[in-house]
């Protein structure tokens, strides 16, 4: 979970050099999917899998929920701070936990409602809303703030559909849906909206690609020995890479509310990770 928050960290960055370059956000999407596809048909054949898996309609299922959340999370990153984007994110353990209590019969545990409190307090100083803050409140786009959510909820439904899924499927069947079914639909809606990288464009959304595969396959192999509320709890180291990637590549300053909601959502991942010592 530690290689695949840095990998989706890294993958962040990219996608917001890409936004701030003017790449529309199905195009970033675009490039992903068929890096992603390209890199996953190779790991299948290596591994001589069937690339069809056994319960198709749940890779399907997980398919389609990865693009919804994926579209609505490169948005966000594209249109809001790059460390406040990332997160915001980070709502999708809270729905997680229930959706894996709900249809995976997932006990809860004390640690995981300790991180989810905390870290929905630090969400709370990041974000500002205004009827609690007043002068103090945040100005950002509301559009930006309902995509991020919106991602946030997809994420935590792809998790608990690749928690059933990783016990009848390999991790690299899981992940080859994914850009297979992102691919065709990202070139629909991308329409006559292409436009020509420049330069390191070209390697930005290859790289892309790259990260979002190695953060995947931490993702998926983790979901394997542990269950999705507690997995997903771990992700947030993706926070402090966040924080850091966003100083030195584009030169933000997080405010003194970022950090102290980071710091709140920090200690929330520590209790989870280290309760059982």
């Amino acid at each position: 979970m530690i290689l695949s928050a840095l990998g989706f960290s890294i993958m962040g960055a990219l996608v917001k050099l890409c936004g701030e370059g003017g790449i529309p956000v199905m195009e970033i999407v675009t490039a992903r999917s068929l890096v992603s596809l390209i890199l996953s048909i190779l790991d299948v054949k290596r591994k001589k899998l069937s690339p069809f898996g056994q319960r198709k309609g749940l890779l399907l299922m997980r398919g389609v929920v990865g693009v919804f959340a994926l579209v609505c999370v490169y948005y966000a990153l594209t249109a809001l701070p790059f460390a406040e984007a990332t997160v915001l994110q980070y709502l999708h353990p809270m729905f997680t936990t229930f959706l894996a209590v709900l249809f995976l019969r997932e006990r809860l545990q004390l640690s995981t409602l300790l991180c989810i409190g905390l870290s929905l307090l630090g969400l709370v100083l990041i974000v500002r809303p205004e009827f609690a803050f007043g002068k103090n409140s945040a100005n950002y786009s509301q559009l930006a703030l309902i995509a991020a959510i919106a991602g946030a909820f997809g994420s935590a439904l792809a998790y608990v559909l690749v928690r059933q899924l990783s016990k009848t499927e390999d991790p690299s069947v899981i992940i080859l849906y994914f850009p297979v079914i992102a691919l065709p639909v990202a070139l629909i809606l991308l329409g006559d909206g292409f436009v020509w990288p420049q330069g390191w464009q070209w390697l930005w959304l290859t790289l892309v690609g790259v990260a979002t595969q190695v953060g995947q396959i931490g993702l998926t192999k983790a979901m394997q020995v542990e269950t999705a509320s507690k997995t997903t709890s771990y992700a947030y180291l993706q926070v402090v890479f966040a924080a850091v990637l966003g100083y030195v590549v584009f030169g933000e300053v997080p405010s003194m509310w970022t950090w102290l909601g980071s710091a709140f959502i920090l200690i929330g991942a520590a209790t989870s990770m280290l309760w059982k010592k």
